[in-house]
């Protein structure tokens, strides 16, 4: 079974609430474990959070598109924002001495590890999420 689930909300914090009642209508269309809801609710909120403010420097007349796609057994999400885009591997290790005591930069991290698969795509502006969802 193949469908997709499109969301898109404007360049504004405020905005990130309403990714639990999409998480939660997805979490009952695939029919999603209880202990997987979390990291996927987590993880797109620090991807979606990343486009609004490092992708789109919270313009609020740009837009980040979210697409949920289930595929076999695996949830794929798609955040795309509008911005500039980056190289995810000049990101600092948050976890390196000389950076842990800075505010952000652990969201890439947080992604990496609660997701089984995260993709950098279209010169950054793209973030790919794949979770097993196999029961």
């Amino acid at each position: 079974m193949s469908k997709d689930i499109i969301f898109k909300i404007t360049s504004c914090q405020s905005q990130i609430g309403k990714l639990e009642e999409y998480v939660s209508q997805i979490s009952k269309e695939f029919d999603i474990d209880d202990t997987k809801y979390p990291d996927i609710l987590i993880s797109l909120t620090e991807a979606v959070n990343n486009a609004i403010i490092h992708g789109n420097s919270s313009d609020v007349s740009k837009c980040v598109d979210i697409m949920c796609k289930c595929k076999e057994q695996n949830l794929t999400f798609t955040i795309s924002d509008q911005g500039d885009g980056f190289d995810p591997e000049q990101i600092n290790n948050p976890l390196d001495e000389t950076n842990i005591e800075l505010e952000g930069g652990r969201g890439v991290l947080i992604m990496k590890s609660l997701c089984d698969e995260v993709q950098y795509k279209n010169e950054g502006r793209t973030v790919e999420m794949t979770f097993n969802i196999k029961k």
